[in-house]
């Protein structure tokens, strides 16, 4: 779009999440999440906020590996879709404030393969329209059940196409141009470079990060990783996470906050360091962004030489298509066989060395054991 774009507030719900057991439990987290973007609109009046960011699984919550572990079954009966009426309520909201909406984690079930549910995320417009939606691919082994786009590559292409644009899309707006991941997207360089490729200024980044997985310090590779995402590519990532949780198998603070926002040259320029709930919000500066591109010292797409590495992205490591039409993941087991098959490819290539007394051939062995084990005292669901 074309036009100067004023600065505005982007705003980063850090809400309190109960994990829903049915559709109708969702609305309780649906009413909190709108009463806090009441909060966080009203209280940023002289510089009208214009963009709201919710973490992810923020409607639904999500269960892990061990005591109350969901599988299929039980995700699908708290499935919803894109459009539908949890959404509009949240269109609504835009519309009222004449807002931009992001949020992630929806557990989506899509009309084109009703047997299986995506992890969605979404950017809904002030005109309260859905303006983006993505799926996460970075969905990992040990913990996300949800399918991946990468598992059924072939088929979703067909629905949803197969090029860099249609996969990590990028909306143009009058508040600059706007994208999104999801929680581990993050963790490596590619879907953010991706979505700079195609032209990101502001990464919307839902998450339901962990305190077990590193959010505070002296760890809290969630947030030393994002900064680094924001220099790469030069563009603001508002990342949102659970404040606090209800669900009888998860500490309070299972994911412990520490939401941010962080501008286009990596500073940490707010955030919530603690497990509970919180609205934060700082100025987005599009113009300024734009302005720093320009330049470049510290360019980091001038830079970009692409054909050097490509022999890096060449030959696959995680495996495609591991769970096509007709056969979608049911448990946290079955979605542990990719990762198998990737750690056999990295070790086999010598990217990685066997720890001292185990060949290349043991380490495959050595993740069977583990689930085995898992499986023995009940911390891992067995495949349904």
């Amino acid at each position: 779009m074309t036009g100067k774009i004023k600065k505005y507030t982007g705003l980063v719900i850090q809400p309190h999440v109960k994990v829903a057991e049915t559709r109708d439990e969702i609305m309780i987290n649906l009413d909190r999440v709108c009463k806090m973007i009441d909060f966080g609109v009203g209280y940023n009046w002289e510089l009208p906020a214009k963009l709201v960011v919710l973490p992810e699984y923020f409607l639904q919550g999500v269960t892990t590996p061990g005591k109350g572990e969901h599988g299929l079954e039980e995700f699908m009966k708290k499935a919803i879709t894109i459009p539908g009426p949890e959404i509009e309520i949240l269109a609504r909201k835009a519309k009222q404030y004449g807002i931009y909406i992001s949020g992630g984690g929806v557990v989506e079930q899509l009309p084109e393969f009703p047997d299986r549910w995506f992890n969605a995320a979404f950017i809904i417009g002030p005109d309260g329209d859905v303006i983006l939606k993505y799926h996460k691919w970075h969905v990992p082994a040990f913990i996300g059940l949800g399918t991946s786009p990468h598992d059924m590559i072939d088929e979703y292409a067909k629905h949803y196409g197969g090029d860099l644009k249609s996969r990590f899309p990028v909306v143009d707006t009058e508040i600059g141009k706007l994208g999104t991941m999801t929680c581990h997207d993050g963790a490596t360089p590619e879907i953010a470079r991706a979505l700079g490729f195609n032209g990101a200024e502001v990464i919307c980044h839902p998450t339901a990060q962990q305190e077990f997985e590193g959010v505070s310090e002296p760890w809290d590779f969630w947030t030393f990783t994002r900064r680094a995402r924001a220099h790469d590519n030069m563009c603001y990532i508002l990342g949102s996470n659970w404040g606090s949780v209800e669900y009888d198998y998860y500490p309070h603070a299972f994911c412990a906050g520490n939401s941010f926002i962080i501008d286009y040259i990596g500073n940490l320029v707010r955030r919530a360091p603690y497990p509970a709930e919180q609205v934060i919000g700082a100025p987005i500066d599009i113009e300024a962004l734009r302005e720093h591109r320009s330049r470049i010292s510290h360019n980091t797409w001038v830079d970009v030489r692409a054909e050097i590495f490509k022999e890096m992205y060449e030959a696959p490591i995680y495996p495609a298509n591991l769970f096509p039409v007709g056969r979608p993941p049911r448990s946290l087991t079955e979605k542990i066989n990719g990762a198998k098959a990737a750690l056999k490819t990295l070790y086999e290539r010598g990217t990685f060395t066997p720890p001292h007394g185990l060949s290349v051939a043991d380490m495959a062995d050595e993740l069977d054991r583990r689930v085995d084990h898992a499986h023995s005292i009940g911390t891992l669901r067995k495949i349904d």
